[in-house]
């Protein structure tokens, strides 16, 4: 999903529905119940003695700058004293090639490394960008084989559920793509209101500045709430999301659609009756901000007034 388009859902967008329900980490625990989702385990991430953290940004066309660059200077201002080195996480860009990309807003950028040459990461960070090629999906699988960490940030959980790593797990997302992405996946728990999940060595982030907490987050578990703690003051980032993966429950509660006030049935945007899109079924009519969104009811729509 495009930035472009995730802006134009997410206007006047209170959150949108999850279709599997809302999901609590019991981060005490480590797991989630049976009725709440699938039990989560999380592995442990242990920074070595020596020697940096290779840490791998997969970008395309579309690229939201915001995803990628907000855990970039996390990890980048990573500081730990006694560690050799003193910055520990070593920083690179892949793509499927290394002809230049366009992120949004137009910034171009030249990958370090193609799929062919890059090292293998023991970090993955994929952010919102273009739909993903079969060599793209191909080489998330392969590498998080050996990550410590491969994390989404907002809709590149869409990336991420299209290779398969998902199935069965939870996940987060920007508040204006729960719905749809969970009836896209009817095989994952779309977590509303949750700034980040983890599940194994794979985890997702909500929208945008959400990457920026689990990023927090990841360094948290690998060298200790001190240095994390000191990694954001250095940035100025008065954000507490990463010690609190619910904070983002402001998106939790969905709006109600009305016949006085209609909203897509999917995404929960304000929507215009008279030109609208729109489906009934069961003798109620539903309305869309989109074609795209009708046609993701039509495909299932027990499924979503199930939910």
């Amino acid at each position: 999903m495009k930035r472009r388009e995730l802006l134009e859902i997410s206007v006047g967008l209170g959150a949108a529905a999850a279709m599997l329900g809302t999901l609590r980490i019991k981060a005490a625990q480590g797991e989630l119940s049976a009725k709440e989702g699938p039990p989560i385990k999380l592995n442990p991430l242990h920074a070595p003695a020596e020697g940096d953290i290779p840490v791998a940004f997969l970008i395309s066309d579309d690229a939201v700058v915001i995803d990628f660059a907000g855990p970039w200077e996390v990890f980048e201002g990573v500081h730990v004293p006694g560690h050799s080195p003193v910055h520990p996480f070593r920083l690179y860009t892949v793509a499927e090639t290394t002809a230049p990309i366009h992120a949004s807003g137009g910034m171009t950028i030249v990958p370090n490394y193609s799929f062919a040459t890059a090292p293998m990461p023991k970090v993955l960070v994929i952010p919102a960008q273009s739909d993903p090629t079969d060599a793209v999906i191909a080489w998330v699988r392969n590498v998080t084989r050996s990550t410590d960490v491969t994390m989404s940030v907002c809709t590149g959980a869409f990336l991420l559920a299209k290779t398969g790593l998902l199935r069965g797990k939870s996940v987060a997302t920007h508040h204006g793509a729960y719905a749809e992405l969970a009836m896209a996946y009817p095989d994952m728990w779309v977590k509303r209101g949750a700034r980040f999940v983890e599940s194994g060595n794979i985890a997702s982030s909500g929208g945008l500045s959400s990457g920026i907490d689990l990023a927090l987050h990841v360094v948290e578990r690998y060298f200790g709430h001190g240095i994390a703690l000191g990694t954001a003051d250095n940035l100025e980032y008065q954000g507490q999301g990463w010690m609190n993966a619910d904070s983002n429950q402001v998106y939790a509660a969905r709006r109600v659609s009305t016949d006085a006030h209609p909203l897509c049935a999917v995404c929960e945007m304000d929507v215009d009756p008279s030109m609208s899109p729109k489906s009934t079924y069961r003798g109620h009519t539903y309305y869309f901000c989109m074609d795209a969104h009708k046609a993701l009811f039509d495909a299932g729509p027990d499924r979503f007034i199930a939910a």
